[in-house]
């Protein structure tokens, strides 16, 4: 099993950049993908970003160019730095961990950081 915890959410203007970091714990070598979700009040959970054991990322359209998602694998951390948010941003983001764990392909969720962006 993996357990995440994010952090670094927070209240920003327009304009402004945050930068949310997840710390894994437990079986975390079998981490392959790791990523980023977000929720808004009101609206299904939208998929951000996703970076591979290997480092390669992918980005939602919304947020590409504005955001970046890195991982550093010999301290279990990734972070999601986000430039030029907008109101629309607003949302509970989730890091995620995915691998095989056990024989078994499983998803395994951090409890997610609010981030407000004001207009």
């Amino acid at each position: 099993q993996v357990q995440l915890v994010e952090s670094g959410g927070g209240l920003v203007p327009a304009g402004g950049s945050l930068k949310l970091s997840c710390v894994a714990s437990g079986s975390t070598s079998s981490i392959d993908v790791a990523g980023w979700y977000r929720q808004a009040p009101g609206k299904q959970r939208e998929w951000v970003a996703s970076i591979s054991n290997g480092g390669s990322t992918s980005y939602a359209p919304s947020v590409k160019g504005r955001f970046t998602i890195s991982r550093d694998n010999a301290n279990d951390t990734m972070s999601l730095q986000m430039f030029t948010l907008k109101p629309e941003d607003t949302a509970v983001y989730l890091c995620t961990a995915n691998g095989y764990f056990g024989g078994r392909w499983s998803t395994y969720w951090g409890q997610g950081t609010q981030v407000t962006v004001s207009s």
